[in-house]
């Protein structure tokens, strides 16, 4: 009984229409309106303003809808949890990548899980940019560094390493720099920021380069490094290679900050799907 005019009374709140409730439920919008009448009359409070035009929610309509959503959230975790015993991992799976690390690393991983579960389709995104989750429909997020979204659940995957480098070329004729005051004497290789993070004292430091030269694409930055245009500061997966066979020469590694994290993030109001969290111990298993 107290379950009656629950699943009702949230598909109108969240669709703010009897009519489109009624068809998201695939019954006649007569019995959502029963129902819902049915279940402010059993609690003894108004829970909608009803209007011609359009059904908002009371306060105290709020108040209820938040608890109602959360247990229905509850069973069809609950339902998920038992069907998916009894299935393997099947359907899509939306992310976003940033678009280097997404190439080099998560895509063939990716590519190395769908052979693993081909009932897994998968839509991934590769943007520097940081695209909203809900708003986009996207199940799981690759971020890079520091987080900032406080509203996201977050597993770390691994870590990365900045490093601030340049070619023999370039030092052989500019000297080499080896306090953070010196930067401003060189050419520095700009991205989208206009300072670079260091640690001095136990603190991080944000220090203010300048340079002839401003990319937002790292491959780009790489390769002036490589032609003696400037220094550089990028993270380890653009510039290892350079720096182990000696292309790149590593600067001011006294102040390096400590390395950053690799983050899967995912709403924290959605329980992980099977398929989702498979996907996310994959990478932390392989990353």
């Amino acid at each position: 009984m107290k379950w009656e005019g629950i699943s009702e009374f949230v598909y109108v709140a969240e669709n703010e229409s009897f009519t489109q409730a009624s068809k998201k439920m695939a019954i006649s919008t007569a019995q959502v309106s029963r129902q819902v009448s049915a279940l402010e009359k059993r609690l003894n409070i108004k829970l909608l303003y009803r209007t011609t035009r359009k059904v908002s929610l009371t306060e105290e309509g709020h108040v209820f809808y938040q608890h109602c959503r959360s247990v229905l959230d509850g069973l069809d975790a609950a339902e998920r949890a038992i069907t998916n015993l009894q299935s393997k991992p099947q359907g899509k799976i939306k992310l976003t990548v940033p678009v280097t690390y997404g190439e080099q690393y998560i895509l063939p991983l990716v590519n190395d899980f769908i052979k693993l579960y081909p009932e897994v389709s998968v839509f991934a995104y590769l943007s520097n940019q940081q695209v909203d989750l809900i708003d986009e429909g996207y199940d799981l997020a690759i971020r890079l560094g520091k987080l900032s979204d406080s509203s996201m659940m977050a597993k770390k995957l691994g870590k990365r390493k900045n490093y601030v480098c340049a070619s023999p070329a370039y030092l052989n004729s500019h000297g080499t720099p080896h306090t953070l005051s010196e930067l401003d004497k060189h050419s520095c290789l700009l991205g989208t920021l206009d300072f670079w993070r260091f640690r001095e004292s136990g603190r991080t430091k944000n220090i203010r380069v300048t340079g002839k030269l401003r990319y937002n694409n790292g491959l780009g930055l790489v390769d002036a490094a490589l032609k003696g245009l400037g220094i550089v500061q990028l993270p380890d997966y653009y510039i290892k290679n350079y720096i182990e066979d000696g292309t790149l020469i590593t600067l001011l590694d006294n102040y390096r900050e400590p390395d950053e994290g690799i983050w899967a993030l995912y709403p924290q109001n959605r329980n992980l799907s099977p398929k989702i969290r498979l996907l996310v111990d994959y990478l932390l298993e392989h990353l």
